[in-house]
């Protein structure tokens, strides 16, 4: 049989209900994987082997009895440490949070044990997740499998390099400003940033409240090498918890009758910034997939774009601001230093400032919205520019400031609500490229169609052994 390591969560989850193999082989399989790879990679900081033995053991007798399996029986994930799982610490890659061990699973967690999956492993984010590369103060750097000096992405980094080299087939992330779309993008895996409130979310280290960006813009969601397992994850996470009072009853997110065509405007080079020429010809080939498939370009321009990316910079950056007396001392040197050119660039807002910036984001709400009706998704690149080398985000002002506007695309999701699917489109000079799919609010379903389309003609060989 083909190493177990190399399938889907989808695909194990029938082999065990079907009994062609083990919870216990498919859990120990991908614990060898972790202890093969994950010294070259530094994805998973802290192993759950005992624990996800013990739980195996426990799938299998189910199987064994009959019992009612859910759709993802038996199957290892990883979590990443900003989100809480009992019996580890919810540390945000911090020393201070390092012993901070969370008293109940986040609704996500709970969500995704009650299908039947089972935690093999925590996985590394910078500090307070505030940075699109994964460099922790408390576990260091991730690296990129498929180039070691290149960034992951972040802040969701050490879940997409665990998935690009099979140390788990998926896992759980989250997003205030792309965190699932660009490490996706990096390693070449599939993501989605669901619609606001499709996903609950609820994390109780360091607190379960904090300022309304933070309440509005950050959402938890699937990982994995394939659409249809990022599909599979979705489905069993979405749905209402009453700890997360902006989370919404919806779970529907089956794939849409192949025979409508789909209106798609395309953004190869997006205003705001530079795009690198070789990732405007990926976005420009992925469009010629989907019209390939049947599907119709339409010239049009989502309104406000580049308004867009800096509401989503005024807002998050001056919440943060407000943070910095709480976090400040406990992030590390690098992390404080890509915050602080943040907040240098944004400034700081007065009462009547932050009015008027939630007045001009329900604007762009509705604009968006009412362009909509003519448009079912729109492409972009996810970054405008390569992954970039290890620590270039912080080397000075001018490269902070770049990395802002080379992730500009991901940003209009967070803003305002919307669901983006991150899919790759092949690699460049070696690298993944990946490709942003964002559609209307709560049309997730149409957002992973238009990806999958995409998916099917640029899938990498993955999982892949580290470079």
């Amino acid at each position: 049989m083909t190493q177990l390591w190399k399938f889907g969560a989808g695909e194990l989850a029938s082999m065990i209900a079907e009994g062609e193999t083990s919870s216990v082989e498919v859990v120990n399989a991908h614990l060898d994987r972790i202890d093969a790879v994950n010294p070259q990679l530094n994805a998973i900081t802290r192993v759950l082997a005992d624990d996800a033995r013990a739980a195996a053991r426990i799938a299998d007798d189910a199987v064994a009895a009959g019992a009612q399996l859910g759709p993802l029986h038996g199957v290892p994930c990883t979590v990443k440490q900003n989100i809480d799982l009992v019996g580890s610490a919810t540390n945000w890659g911090m020393p201070a949070f390092a012993d901070a061990i969370p008293p109940v699973d986040s609704p996500v967690v709970a969500r995704v044990k009650s299908a039947g999956a089972i935690p093999i492993g925590r996985t590394n984010c910078p500090d307070m997740a505030l940075r699109v590369h994964t460099d922790s103060g408390l576990f260091g750097l991730t690296r990129n499998p498929w180039d070691p000096t290149r960034t992951a992405g972040g802040s969701s980094g050490g879940e997409a390099s665990a998935l690009a080299a099979g140390m788990t087939p998926i896992g759980i992330g989250n997003d205030i400003g792309g965190s699932l779309r660009n490490p996706a993008s990096c390693c070449g895996i599939a993501s989605i940033k669901p619609s606001a409130g499709r996903v609950a979310n609820c994390t109780l280290i360091p607190s379960a409240d904090g300022p309304l960006s933070f309440q509005v813009m950050p959402t938890e969601g699937p990982m994995a090498r394939r659409i249809a397992d990022v599909r599979l994850g979705l489905t069993v996470m979405a749905g209402r918890d009453r700890r997360d009072p902006y989370s919404l009853p919806l779970a529907d997110v089956a794939p849409r009758d192949r025979g409508r065509s789909l209106r798609i405007a395309v953004l190869s080079e997006p205003p705001g910034g530079a795009t690198d020429a070789r990732v405007a010809q990926r976005v420009r080939a992925a469009a010629d997939v989907l019209t390939d498939a049947g599907h119709v370009l339409v010239d049009s321009e989502p309104p406000r774009f580049a308004e867009g990316v800096d509401l989503w910079g005024q807002f998050l950056i001056n919440d943060v601001r407000g943070l910095m007396p709480l976090i400040g001392g406990i992030m590390s040197d690098d992390a404080n230093a890509f915050i602080g050119r943040a907040l240098d660039h944004y400034p700081a807002m007065d009462l009547g400032d932050y009015t008027g910036l939630l007045m001009a984001r329900q604007s762009l709400m509705r604009d968006w919205a009412m362009w909509f009706n003519d448009v079912d998704v729109l492409l972009t690149p996810t970054w405008t520019q390569l992954p970039f080398a290890h620590g270039w985000d912080v080397a000075d002002d001018a490269s902070s400031l770049a990395t802002l506007e080379l992730m500009r695309c991901v940003t209009h999701a967070n803003l305002l609500g919307l669901p983006s699917a991150c899919v790759t489109a092949g690699l460049v000079d070696g690298v993944p490229v990946g490709v942003l799919l964002t559609a209307d609010r709560f049309a997730d379903g149409i957002a992973l169609d238009a990806a999958e389309t995409i998916e099917d003609a640029f899938a990498l060989p993955l999982p892949i052994d580290p470079n």
